[in-house]
């Protein structure tokens, strides 16, 4: 059966992030396959997909959620993570303010709590507010909530910009939020 892009992106987020073992592979230290093994696994497992279907999911994907190897024989997921890897990304300044997108239901405990990273290996920031609201809108009606990144950084926090510009870090603690 052959994939639709919106089911292959999907599914690659799946296995390319969280559950590898779902088709038998595994990914090495840095969240890297081989292209030619994630294909087969696919085909075994009923998931027939084509280098070309590959090559235009990763080319399209909006949020530009996977990377070629620079000789294009291996495959990764940028981010979002549940699984131990190693993305190889250096610290970096991030800009004053950066955003994150929610909804209304998880406010109290954002308040409370700030933004943690549950299962994943960071919390996951948007450079801009049109960016953070489509990320709201996945759950329901977006609430955008403004980070105080700049401030956090001068204090000590650590933040990681990933390949496709999704700003990482552990955690946003409560006082660096603004509605």
């Amino acid at each position: 059966m052959s994939e639709q892009p919106a089911a292959t992106s999907k599914f690659l987020s799946l296995v390319l992030r969280h559950r590898p073992d779902a088709i038998g592979i595994t990914l090495d230290a840095e969240g890297w396959v081989s292209v030619e093994v994630l294909l087969a696994a696919c085909a075994q497992h009923g998931r027939t997909i084509s280098r070309e279907q590959l090559d235009a999911v990763v080319r399209t994907n909006d949020k530009q959620r996977f990377a070629f190897s620079a000789d294009g024989s291996r495959i990764r997921a940028n981010q979002g993570h549940s699984l131990p890897v190693d993305l190889g990304l250096a610290p970096v300044e991030p800009p004053e303010l950066l955003y994150h997108g929610t909804v209304s239901r998880f406010l109290e405990s954002i308040r409370r709590d700030g933004l943690t990273k549950g299962k994943r290996h960071h919390v996951h920031l948007s450079p801009d507010i049109q960016t953070a609201t489509k990320v709201g809108q996945r759950r329901g009606r977006p609430v955008v909530l403004v980070i105080e990144a700049g401030r956090m950084f001068r204090e000590g926090h650590t933040f990681y910009r990933s390949e496709n510009g999704v700003w990482l870090t552990d955690a946003v603690p409560p006082d660096y939020l603004r509605e």
